[in-house]
């Protein structure tokens, strides 16, 4: 099962991602959480990011799409996920 949610900012989509990930036993996988991870690692890709959310801009997809895949990768995410936060722009 793959089910990504999109919504709006405070819409509720990681309320409910992370109630249907407990339902089903899957990882939720928050593009929000994610990034605020990367920079707590200090890590060159977090410093990036940091840098980047400290100016209030968006990260760039590019970044994004590499630390959701990486997500996706794990053998947690093989049977399924609920991805919450991702695309950011759809038109």
């Amino acid at each position: 099962m793959r089910i990504v949610l999109l919504g709006a900012p405070g819409s509720g989509k990681g309320t409910q991602a992370k109630m249907m990930a407990q339902s089903y036993k899957v990882p939720h996988i928050s593009t929000g959480e994610i990034l605020r991870a990367a920079v707590a690692e200090k890590s060159p890709l977090g410093k990036k990011i940091e840098g980047i959310m400290k100016t209030g801009d968006f990260v760039s997809d590019d970044i994004v799409i590499d630390t959701v895949v990486s997500n996706l990768r794990r053998p947690e995410s093989r049977r399924g996920f609920i991805l919450d936060g991702f695309p950011r722009n759809i038109p």
